[in-house]
């Protein structure tokens, strides 16, 4: 059976695999992005890389990648999973709250830089058409690489990462007409670009209608009834089916997959199934991200580097200096200080990965020639990398320089990434009500979850703001902002899931502060040794009230009662952790023994 494998055929996806598995992780550890290393070990085991070699060298065609289209089937999911991940990011309410920025200071952005990029590229002998295409697609920065890029350095919640988001939120969106109008161009009727944008909208129209109208009456049912199956695996098929799926309505169409998928993703944006669906879907969108920069890696031809320097990096200048001149002015307009200006127009001067997916397109439709479209992406992948590079430069001159500008308060909104010392409650019954109420009554930002699908629906009618996820998976704790929260509070019935979540939410955030419901003392006991802040018995705590209220009863004077119910309680909790210490420290002599 061994002697008829055909190892050819696995090839590509064992040199995909390695990649995403040993060599990113490598290049993680120098500081180096995810995407920049699968663009580049695209680019060299592509057949503009170790590709010109394999005459020479023989054996170098083990690790040769040759098939790219196959590869570029797995991209295209890629892009749509990141478009399904956007809409959901791009509530209804985000938008509404940054409407000033996003709308104002992107769409100013986004006109700005294509104008400039297409007349540049007029200029430079392009067409009409492929001008305006090239300028759409590097009018575009890279959501992946910034975002990941201030979320490291922790810079998310600072002025220039929500004012980087706001214009990149608008960004986002703009993808959607830049679709519309490569579909436009390439359904031209005798050269008319007005009818071939009639029908694409025509088209995307009627795709959209029955996404939106099936999203409104099937979606929420669905995922509720996928949700009381209490099977994970479940819950994955049914979100992947969702994204996919609507993507295949809208290209059946003659409309882009990623189109379907982002109009999905905001139908879902406001439901209580949203984080569940990121943490759900987050691995998949990773992986088919990590094969489409890799596909689009193997597109790359530094020769051209090589052999038109001056024109390559006259262009790459020419691209961020462009992108520059726009967003330095526009930042400062809207109030912003020139540190910001100077570290946000740095930021996103550089292309986004949106021009790969639209040179793709183009060269397709036969806008765009394979020459351009090569030059193009090779461009586009180097700017990406400066990223970085240019951040850095961005630092320095915030270093010399201080802002003189009030802050607006528009920014002063919630970043992708939760970075408000919000109270992650995980539980909703009686008891995680009660908390989330007095959390509210004094004003302390908070975000309630529960497994429970039934009663989440029927509290969500109600008016409570509550989201459906399984607690007990990282990424979606992750999502939830475990890292930046202020504290975490576990009031779930079931004594193994209170462990189990403890223990997960001290590997992902070893100084969180976690206050958790117990069963009994020796639960507790067992709570301190995971590392718990505050662990609270049911029976002690039942008990202590139990007398407080007879002493009350029997004309004990108030303050009295107060006082000895509260030092009660402190020598209980002395005693548990003391407890919970010493099976530690036995536990560790235990095993310290048997190691020798």
């Amino acid at each position: 059976m061994a002697a008829g494998v055909d190892f050819a055929a696995y090839r590509d996806v064992l040199i995909i695999l390695g990649t995403t598995a040993v060599t990113v992780p490598v290049l993680a550890r120098f500081g180096i992005s995810s995407v920049i290393g699968f663009l580049g070990i695209g680019a060299l085991l592509g057949p503009f890389g170790i590709g010109r070699l394999t005459e020479a060298v023989p054996w170098l065609k083990w690790i040769e990648v040759t098939n790219s289209k196959e590869i570029s089937v797995f991209a295209e999911l890629g892009v749509v999973f990141l478009l399904f991940l956007i809409g959901l990011e791009l509530s209804y309410e985000r938008l509404t709250r940054m409407r000033r920025l996003v709308l104002g200071l992107g769409t100013a952005q986004v006109v700005g830089s294509t104008s400039l990029i297409a007349l540049a590229a007029w200029l430079a002998g392009q067409p009409v058409a492929a001008a305006t295409l090239i300028g759409g697609a590097l009018a575009l920065s890279s959501t992946a690489i910034v975002v990941e890029q201030l979320a490291e350095q922790k810079r998310l919640a600072s002025t220039t990462g929500r004012t980087s988001f706001a214009i990149l939120l608008m960004q986002d969106l703009a993808v959607i007409p830049l679709l519309f109008l490569v579909g436009a161009l390439a359904s031209r009727s005798n050269g008319s670009v007005l009818i071939g944008l009639g029908i694409a909208v025509a088209q995307g129209v009627v795709a959209i209608t029955l996404v939106v109208l099936l999203g409104r009456l099937v979606l929420r049912p669905f995922l509720r009834l996928v949700a009381t199956a209490d099977g994970p695996e479940v819950f994955m098929a049914a979100t992947v089916l969702i994204a996919i799926g609507t993507g295949a309505l809208t290209a059946a169409f003659g409309v882009s997959m990623a189109l379907g998928a982002f109009v999905a993703g905001l139908l879902l944006a406001e439901t209580e199934y949203r984080r569940a669906i990121e943490a759900t879907l987050e691995p998949f969108k990773a992986l088919l991200l990590g094969v489409f920069f890799f596909s689009v890696g193997l597109s790359i031809d530094l020769s051209l580097v090589a052999t038109r320097p001056i024109v390559f990096v006259g262009s790459l200048v020419m691209l961020v200096g462009l992108k520059m001149s726009v967003v330095l002015p526009l930042v400062r307009a809207f109030g912003q200080s020139w540190t910001v200006a100077v570290r946000t127009a740095l930021l996103l001067g550089p292309a986004g990965e949106f021009a790969f997916v639209t040179m793709n397109l183009a060269t397709d439709a036969g806008v765009v020639s394979h020459e351009t479209a090569g030059f193009i992406t090779t461009l586009t992948a180097v700017s990406m990398a400066m990223v970085p590079l240019l951040d850095a430069l961005g630092g320095r001159f915030a270093d010399r320089m201080k802002p003189v500008a009030a802050v607006d308060p528009a920014l002063l909104v919630t970043p992708p990434t939760t970075a408000d010392k919000r109270v992650v409650v995980v539980g909703y019954g009686r008891v995680g009500q009660l908390v989330c109420e007095m959390l509210k009554r004094h004003k302390v930002p908070f975000i309630a979850v529960d497994s429970d699908a039934r009663e989440i629906a029927d509290l969500r009618r109600s008016g409570h703001e509550v989201y459906y996820g399984d607690a007990t998976n990282r990424a979606f704790l992750e999502s939830c902002g475990l890292r930046e929260a202020a504290a975490l509070v576990l009031t779930v019935h079931t004594a193994g899931a209170i462990d189990e979540i403890a223990s997960l939410a001290k590997t992902i955030r070893p100084d969180l502060t976690i206050i958790a419901r117990a069963r009994d003392a020796d639960h507790a006991k067992a709570l301190y040794k995971l590392g718990v802040t505050d662990a609270v018995p049911e029976t002690i705590e039942a008990s202590l009230q139990l007398s407080e209220a007879v002493l009350f009863d029997l004309g004990v004077p108030a303050g009295l009662v107060i006082a000895s119910v509260h030092e009660r309680r402190d020598v209980f909790r002395k005693e548990l952790q003391d407890a919970g210490a010493d099976q530690s420290r036995v536990e560790r002599a235990v095993r310290s023994r048997k190691t020798l």
